[in-house]
């Protein structure tokens, strides 16, 4: 049964304006963000869905409320679980990022950043941010999809490309260098054997 899956990372937020760490800091989207948002939401004009998923932050919470306003889909359910919440920055969370490079070296900053399994202080790898997104998707997600539904998710940079991971096969090296835009939608087309025979971007 044929299905799809739709993944976007919310606009812009206070704290990627200001260049910090957010982590699980629940920061409001900017006024571009929700610009980003709407942007969002028009280019999914025209396209059915029939659950809808996000994290706990508000930022990823009103940039669904914003797309499914445009889209006029507003009645549809939305599950919001912590399992979608962006990677726990730890100490790091609310930082700025370039003060930070100054502090503990450009280098260790990167590998806390970009390195699929080594944690910042007191926060998540993109290893354990892994460990409680696939379990969710496959618990509450990949069911629906089964059943032949479209299933649209709105979360962050981090857990989405934990996801990611899983559904493009995409290996510990290679996901360091996938960066996911904010609100540009990622569009995944399943065939009637439930694996994926498409994946784009909608951009224009």
């Amino acid at each position: 049964m044929k299905s799809q899956l739709t993944i976007v990372r919310h606009g812009q937020s206070e704290y990627n304006l200001q260049n910090r760490f957010t982590g699980f800091a629940d920061v409001d989207l900017t006024n571009q963000g929700r610009e980003e948002a709407a942007m969002c939401g028009r280019k999914l004009i025209g396209m059915h869905f029939d659950d809808c998923f996000t994290s706990v932050l508000k930022r990823a919470i009103e940039t669904l409320d914003i797309i499914l306003d445009i889209i006029n889909q507003k009645q549809l359910p939305v599950f919001k679980d912590a399992a979608l919440n962006e990677r726990n920055y730890g100490d790091l969370q609310g930082l700025n990022k370039a003060e930070t490079s100054e502090k503990y070296g450009a280098e260790k900053v990167h590998l806390w950043r970009r390195s699929f399994d080594v944690a910042p202080p007191g926060g998540e790898s993109l290893k354990q941010t892994q460990e409680r997104v696939l379990p969710y998707y496959y618990a509450h997600i990949e069911p629906l999809l089964q059943q032949g539904k479209n299933v649209l998710i709105v979360a962050h940079g981090n857990s989405l490309r934990a996801l990611m991971m899983h559904l493009e096969n995409i290996g510990t090296e290679a996901i360091s260098h996938v960066e996911l835009l904010t609100g540009v939608p990622r569009v995944y087309d399943f065939d009637e054997s439930g694996k994926i025979a498409t994946v784009g971007h909608i951009s224009d």
